[in-house]
């Protein structure tokens, strides 16, 4: 599994052998089926992830339903940042959609690494202004289009996700019923 780690690392040009050998050594594989949950609310998610294959959704419950607030595929980080940096209980529950294969480490080994190497901090900087811009255009889209409007941008902007995630999560994801998604589908076909 480190194989694949290290060619996922590799392709990025930015990191010397020293860096990847380091961070291989300062992270854990972590294998999950379907199903299986890596987050689960109301508990502290002392972990980072990187996705090396599989598909995740995290979700919150409200009101005795699940309403999905973001999906995760090979090559996206997956911090529940609040619960990893403050030690807060997570708001959200991250469960696989797929079998799935995770590159998992501690804010105390990130810390560490970032001494050694600088590099490394300037990444996760990175990261997580690249999360920061998710979340942003997260809620532009449930507060500035309408639920087709939504749909049309969602597809246009994450053509993976659609044949790996399951419409109900598509559904609540884009805060609509699954029944308007179906009618909003078909809409769209026809056109």
């Amino acid at each position: 599994m480190n194989n694949l780690l290290r060619k996922f690392l590799e392709q990025f040009n930015r990191f010397k052998p020293a860096d990847i050998d380091l961070i291989i050594e300062n992270t854990t594989i972590e294998i999950f089926k379907r199903g299986d949950f890596v987050v689960l609310e109301g508990q502290v998610s002392d972990k980072c992830y990187l996705v090396l294959k599989g598909c995740l959704r995290q979700f919150k419950m409200i009101d005795g339903a699940e309403k999905t607030s973001g999906f995760f595929i090979e090559e996206m980080p997956l911090v529940i940042y609040s619960s990893y940096l403050d030690g807060k209980p997570s708001e959200f529950t991250v469960q696989c959609l797929e079998d799935t294969i995770l590159v998992s480490g501690t804010r105390e080994k990130e810390l560490e690494m970032q001494l050694k190497s600088p590099i490394l901090e300037h990444i996760t900087s990175l990261i997580m202004v690249s999360d920061y811009r998710k979340a942003e255009r997260y809620i532009a889209l449930l507060n500035n289009y309408n639920p087709e409007e939504r749909y049309l941008k969602f597809m246009k902007s994450n053509p993976n996700f659609l044949n790996r995630i399951p419409l109900v999560h598509i559904a609540s994801y884009l805060s609509i019923t699954p029944e308007s998604l179906s009618r909003i589908r078909k809409r769209v076909v026809q056109k």
